[in-house]
């Protein structure tokens, strides 16, 4: 990493080289290390049920030896489909136990994005909930040849009123009751080995998936240590409340992989109540809570939050969405701490900036400096290999160790995302003379909806298949809960019924996620058109903002 300047190497926590390299490593030994050093204490806590480190290591060496006698080889991949339950953790450090590669599926992923997924990354093998949102899609799969086998994991909470345990399919329990007890005892992989495929979207509108190796997630969680580990913020026993699905890769690296590197505890819940939140913070005397910023405003609004107990708390931040000055000092009020926050990718483990401690007043704004161990640079939109100087905009580029190789079997993607070996983030920002980042606008026309990446032509493709339909353009507006919600523009095709917003949500149901699911339609005669003749996104964009400002002067 030499050949670079770093003008931010000043605002490193004391004692961190700025040429920081992490060690190359494997999570299964960096489990390994977690069960030996911290056996008894707890590690996952689940609505009132507490894995300790040890119970942790016997289930995945039980689950993993039960892979491997069922056939799992080196290399090949596993789909997990699961929530926040204590599966999560011990099926994803069982695969890599036992050699594996974990693919993740997403509850959100409607059943055609489902199918893409098992036939892309090529997983034989779903384990899934037995309740049935997750094992009836799990088992389609398998009825349709997409998968060989599918295993059912038992979790009543999960459960809605009324609903019973799915049951067909291979029982989890049944599948590694005969290896109970069996030692934790990982197949040999090396850093540089494939540990994860993680999708995000891709330029057709396809997910594609990065390929995340032993050493990129490893690295990413070597570098928010040598972050935190002097800053008395988060000195001690963390105990972590997350709502942040372990799907995801920020709530799997930073959430799940964090705590286990250092000891701490995990506190997983599922979906998202204000009310329960605080009841938990005050209850297990929560030290690190964070998420997108729809949360934090659903906290706030709480009645007489003013009057609770959030004395535990010492690390507070929020992501995935831009974050209001408003709600800012509405939460530094209620708490006494600043939101934190930073910046990164799914390519990138998702380590990339940060922001500091004392953010100066004139820094607002900023997604901060990057952490210890990254790089990052601005480069020309026209010549990505050709470095700008502080001040200039262009696209935010970076390399680290924890940086993706590329795109699972996309190697005309991965070719043009990287430019004399750094990757190209897409998103357009600039760095001042002090080494702070900022993103002004974003060079794919991706949408942040409540902390997850909605890619526009993929809600293209779904709405353009309905009858009525002959144009439509998405673009992202601003949402006062969710930051950034997709707004459809639709052409109805001549002599067609017309549909309400319901109805469309309706048509998509088995198209998109729920979370892609365009807030708002529009119909028009016509869509605006550059001058080569495509329809126009930027104007539809500018139109929203003018309409905007009318609506709210200044």
């Amino acid at each position: 990493m030499s050949g670079h300047s770093r003008p931010w190497s000043a605002l490193l926590p004391q004692g961190v080289p700025h040429d920081f390299d992490p060690e190359p490593s494997t999570l299964t030994a960096m489990l390994a290390d977690a069960v030996l050093r911290h056996a008894a204490q707890p590690a996952v806590e689940y609505y009132g049920e507490t894995v300790t480190f040890e119970a942790l290591g016997q289930r995945v060496a039980a689950a993993a030896v039960a892979l491997r006698s069922a056939g799992l080889r080196r290399g090949e991949r596993v789909a997990l489909y699961l929530p926040n339950t204590p599966f999560h953790p011990v099926w994803f450090f069982a695969v890599l136990a036992a050699g594996g590669v974990v693919t993740h599926f997403s509850p959100l992923d409607a059943p055609r994005e489902l199918q893409h997924k098992a036939a892309d990354s090529g997983a034989r093998l779903a384990i899934t909930l037995s309740t049935p949102l997750f094992a009836e899609r799990a088992l389609t799969l398998k009825a349709a040849g997409a998968v060989d086998e599918v295993v059912l994991c038992d979790d009543p909470i999960s459960l809605r009123a009324d609903e019973p345990l799915f049951g067909d399919g291979v029982r989890a329990h049944e599948f590694v009751a005969p290896h109970a007890g069996a030692p934790l005892d990982p197949a040999p992989v090396a850093p540089s080995d494939l540990a994860l495929l993680q999708y995000t979207g891709g330029t057709t509108g396809v997910p594609k998936a990065a390929m995340l190796s032993h050493r990129n997630l490893t690295a990413a969680v070597a570098m928010y240590r040598a972050w935190f580990d002097n800053a008395p913020s988060t000195a001690g026993d963390t105990v972590t409340l997350t709502y942040s699905p372990l799907f995801h890769i920020m709530g799997l690296t930073t959430n799940l992989l964090r705590r286990v590197d250092e000891g701490g505890c995990v506190v997983l819940r599922q979906r998202f109540d204000a009310a329960e939140a605080v009841d938990t913070i005050e209850r297990l005397h929560v030290t690190s809570f964070g998420g997108v910023p729809t949360l934090w405003i659903a906290l706030t609004q709480l009645p007489n939050i003013e009057a609770r107990d959030l004395s535990s708390l010492r690390y507070v931040a929020s992501g995935g969405a831009p974050l209001s000055v408003e709600l800012f000092r509405r939460v530094r009020s209620l708490t006494g701490l600043a939101l934190r926050g930073g910046w990164g990718m799914t390519e990138t483990s998702p380590a990339g900036t940060i922001v500091p401690d004392a953010l100066p007043e004139d820094k607002l704004g900023t997604i901060g400096i990057p952490l210890p161990g990254i790089d990052l640079r601005i480069v020309a939109l026209d010549e990505p290999s050709r470095a700008l100087p502080a001040g200039e905009v262009g696209e935010i580029a970076i390399r680290g160790a924890n940086v993706t190789e590329g795109y699972w079997q996309r190697p005309e993607e991965t070719a043009a995302a990287f430019a004399d070996g750094w990757l190209l983030t897409g998103d357009i920002g600039s760095m001042d003379e002090e080494g702070y980042f900022y993103i002004v606008d974003r060079k794919k026309d991706l949408i942040v909806s409540s902390g997850f990446n909605v890619y526009p032509l993929v809600i293209e493709n779904a709405i353009a298949e309905h009858p009525s339909v002959d144009e439509v353009i998405v673009i992202g507006v601003p949402d006062d809960y969710r930051g950034e919600a997709a707004k459809a523009f639709i052409v109805r095709r001549a002599g067609t019924a017309s549909f309400t917003l319901d109805e469309l949500a309706e048509f998509l149901a088995e198209r998109i996620g729920r979370h892609e699911v365009p807030r708002e339609i529009e119909f028009r005669e016509e869509l605006p058109r550059t001058a080569v003749g495509k329809p126009s996104r930027r104007t539809l964009r500018d139109e929203e903002l003018a309409r905007a400002k009318v609506a709210s002067p200044a």
